[in-house]
């Protein structure tokens, strides 16, 4: 059997990883990002930079690859429909098309008799003041944003004169629940009903990033299944492949809501590379590349922490861990505050 070469857009610590476990799998990958310094380059077979629309380089990107996939969902959905007209791009542009659109998404979600908050579509300043009773509640950006770009917490109108909102974009307005904490639940669809699902993870968030996941998530036995099952029907009715992530929020009276799907790896994910015997990233690999489908077994415990901005400089200096903590850096050239630089995950 010849080898399969993967292509991977984009390269931060998601292509990075997924390249790392495309190597343990003998399976090639080539880099495809717009950052001449993305820390990817470091693990990848090969490396090209360009912008999402140079169409010389990705058309030199798609020649050199047998399947396409990408670490991140905001790359032109025009970019990878015209990929796909030449290799198959997994998961499929058009989920990717719905995933990008937060208004696209949460109404995909509500039609499959699943849980959201409550939200609405906003273009002006006045429709937001005629929302009263959606207050408090988050303004975001329909398309774009993460780790809290592109989103304002608004608690009352009068807050809305202190925020400077450029309302030629789009917006959704979400109404604030009584948040008692998050979880998400990674999933990998490799066809109709083949699956391997990952139990919930814990995640507490700091600053809109998140900073901390941990399993077992602290749930009841109603809400670890019904989270789990909520990911099965989203991957089933996307007829999804690959690794997804679906967000929870649950409120202070054990109401469970999707909060958004990641059509990717995803970071609270990262634990799953020591925690498991198969890692979300080894996953989604097998099913896009379509490899065999291993059955997943939790090897213990386990706690991660993110690392951001010069938090990762004392790690660096460490000569020694203990036997169930685990570094990862991320080679990322410059520190920047926000900037996820590694993590360290430790069994438990």
């Amino acid at each position: 059997m010849s080898t399969i070469t993967l292509g991977i857009i984009g390269g931060g610590q998601l292509g990075s990883m997924l390249a790392i476990a495309a190597k343990k799998l003998q399976v090639k990958t080539v880099v495809f990002c717009d950052d001449a310094n993305a820390p990817a380059q470091n693990f990848c077979d090969k490396f090209i930079c360009g912008k999402y629309d140079d169409n010389q380089n990705i058309s030199k990107f798609v020649s050199q690859v047998d399947i396409v996939t990408y670490e991140f969902e905001n790359i032109p959905y025009e970019t990878l429909n015209e990929i796909n007209k030449l290799k198959n791009v997994l998961p499929k542009p058009s989920i990717n098309r719905i995933i990008q659109h937060r208004l696209a998404e949460k109404d995909f979600v509500n039609k499959l008799n699943i849980r959201t908050t409550r939200y609405v579509s906003v273009k002006t300043k006045s429709e937001i003041e005629a929302l009263d009773d959606f207050l408090p509640g988050i303004l975001k950006t329909a398309t774009l944003g993460y780790d809290g770009k592109g989103q304002h917490p608004i608690n009352s109108i009068n807050e809305l004169n202190k925020i400077n909102i450029d309302f030629s974009k789009g917006y959704i307005l979400e109404k604030l629940i009584k948040l008692k904490k998050e979880i998400s639940v990674i999933i990998t669809r490799f066809d109709y009903s083949k699956y391997e699902i990952y139990e919930p993870i814990e995640n507490t968030h700091q600053d809109q990033i998140l900073k901390y996941s941990k399993i077992p998530a602290e749930i009841n036995e109603r809400l670890f299944e019904q989270s789990k099952n909520w990911a099965i029907i989203i991957a089933e009715e996307l007829k999804y492949i690959g690794t997804l992530c679906v967000e929870f929020f649950i409120d202070r009276n054990e109401n469970l809501y999707v909060n958004e799907i990641a059509p990717r790896v995803h970071n609270s994910g990262h634990l799953t590379i020591n925690a498991y015997n198969v890692s979300q990233f080894e996953n989604h690999i097998r099913a896009v590349c379509g490899l065999e489908q291993v059955q997943l077994k939790k090897i213990s415990n386990a706690k991660m922490i993110n690392l951001i901005g010069d938090q990762i400089i004392p790690y660096r200096e460490r000569k020694n861990f203990d036997s169930n903590e685990f570094f990862f850096d991320y080679l990322k050239k410059e520190i920047k505050e926000k900037r996820k630089m590694g993590h360290i995950t430790t069994l438990i």
